[in-house]
């Protein structure tokens, strides 16, 4: 069972960065957790469709598009393979599309908007890098919570 982030926060706040940037509830679980793994990528989500389509094992993918709203970074298909996959959440620092599909997934995604446009799919990008959104680092392995609330993630 996921804490509530404002619980998490009030035990163990010394320990715990919050990013501050407002990300939307997009997916059919608002509350979910894991460790961290990551893609950096602008608009080209080839390197996303790879890897959710691995095994996810609980585990939460931070995909950073430079909070590019410009194209959709993942769509209903790719968020069913991540499902399939074992992956607990996508928190996607720029865009999704299929909205309406993927708010019927069991898969929390939080992204700061939609676009119906799609992206490229050259392969362009970084896995498992550490990536920085609104000042907070998201290092492969650390833990990450996610609520209605926000983001939580450990130092």
């Amino acid at each position: 069972m996921t804490i509530a982030t404002a619980d998490l926060y009030d035990e163990r706040g010394d320990e715990l960065d919050s990013v501050a940037l407002q990300f939307h509830d997009l997916g059919g679980r608002v509350a979910f957790d894991g460790p961290i793994r990551t893609v950096r990528c602008h608009r080209d989500n080839a390197l996303v469709k790879e890897l959710l389509a691995t095994p996810g094992d609980g585990a939460v993918l931070v995909i950073d598009g430079g909070g590019s709203l410009e194209s959709a970074l993942v769509g209903d298909l790719i968020a069913g393979s991540a499902v399939a996959h074992g992956w607990a959440g996508l928190i996607v620092h720029g865009a999704i599309r299929d909205r309406a599909a993927i708010a019927d997934l069991d898969l929390g995604v939080k992204a700061l908007g939609s676009n119906p446009r799609k992206s490229a799919k050259a392969g362009v990008g970084e896995v498992d890098v550490p990536v920085t959104i609104a000042g907070v680092v998201l290092a492969p392995g650390r833990h990450v919570w996610a609520d209605a609330d926000g983001i939580l993630v450990e130092r």
